[in-house]
């Protein structure tokens, strides 16, 4: 192992039972060491994320005491044997790999780290990566945005929800989204939404924008209040993109309903399934660095928690009191 000056301890918050924020604790711990072909990483900047709230509270089963987070930032300070192609003191960002980011320092698998180029700071290199990768694949992988073609997304005020706006735009689209507020729509206007709209009767005015043909794709990170109205915006042969559930899990569903509403199509997708090996990374990440670093993308960093602070983080995310990218500065 390659190291200079190692810590002997990190500073975690940890949830040390499953329930609600109450269970989180801040407190320091033996420092990890990166084993075989790992980086270990003092953080600069953690995400915080949606499923975060659900290992919490209990709802995904993980073991306590249990510290949150795959996705950060920050500078290499040690690597594990056989590391080739990054050095100690390089920045660098994860999406998904990496272990206990809610940490001063975390591990993750060089094969999954990204190094962060020139141009971008610490902070966009936390904020990019899940959000980022998600409107990536959801628009060029999933269902391929076509320049002209008009896509409904929804919660376009949130992080997700701003990428996939300006990665839309870049492409050519017209871009139809949902907020619940005033204030959120002037941040999806600022985006560069082309309608926004409220959730009620949100499909009877998609079919009214688009002459009652309805939209080809429908990107839902929301979930279970909007997925009926999400098919009903939906042209013949459409396909609703289900990538979350803010608002909770669809319950169960005929899926004969699809071929009476027109031979619809429903996936269900998540990061990990399109980040499968070398070259999908590299392309994702390169890509959105270079939408970042030439102004076609612009991150919103909704607001800055201390570790301590990261209860009420994951308060402000599941009673949806957000917009942009949350994040935790050690």
């Amino acid at each position: 192992m390659f190291e200079e000056d190692l810590p002997e301890t990190a500073r975690v918050t940890r949830a040390v039972e499953a329930g609600g924020t109450e269970v989180f604790e801040t407190v320091e711990v033996p420092a990890p060491s990166p084993g075989e072909g790992q980086l270990l990483v003092k953080t600069a900047a953690a995400g915080v994320n949606f499923i975060e709230t659900y290992q919490r509270s209990g709802v995904y089963p993980v073991e306590y005491p249990f510290v949150p987070g795959t996705e950060g930032a920050g500078e290499v300070i040690a690597l594990g044997e056989g590391v080739e192609g990054f050095s100690v003191g390089q920045r660098v960002a994860t999406t998904e790999a990496a272990t206990g980011t809610y940490a001063s320092h975390f591990v993750v698998d060089a094969a999954k780290a990204v190094p962060v180029p020139e141009g971008v700071s610490d902070e966009q290199a936390a904020a990019l990566p899940l959000q980022g990768v998600t409107a990536h694949y959801l628009i060029n992988s999933t269902y391929k945005v076509s320049p002209g073609e008009t896509v409904l997304t929804h919660a376009g005020a949130g992080g997700v929800g701003q990428v996939l706006t300006q990665l839309l735009k870049a492409k050519g689209a017209r871009v139809i989204t949902t907020t619940s507020t005033p204030e959120k729509a002037e941040i999806a206007q600022a985006a560069g939404a082309d309608h926004v709209l409220d959730y009620e009767n949100f499909a009877e005015r998609v079919r009214e924008i688009t002459h009652g043909a309805g939209v080809p794709v429908v990107y839902d990170g929301v979930g279970k209040t909007t997925f009926t109205g999400s098919l009903d915006s939906l042209a013949v042969r459409g396909m609703l993109v289900l990538y979350g559930g803010a608002s909770g899990q669809v319950p169960p569903y005929d899926l004969q309903d699809l071929n009476r509403r027109g031979g619809l199509y429903v996936t269900r997708p998540a990061v990990h399934w399109y980040l499968r090996n070398a070259e999908e990374r590299s392309w994702r990440f390169t890509e959105l660095f270079t939408a970042l670093t030439e102004g076609q993308l612009n991150l919103s960093i909704g607001q800055r928690y201390r570790l301590e602070d990261a209860g009420q983080a994951h308060t402000d995310l599941e009673n949806r009191r957000t917009t942009g990218k949350l994040l935790l500065i050690p």
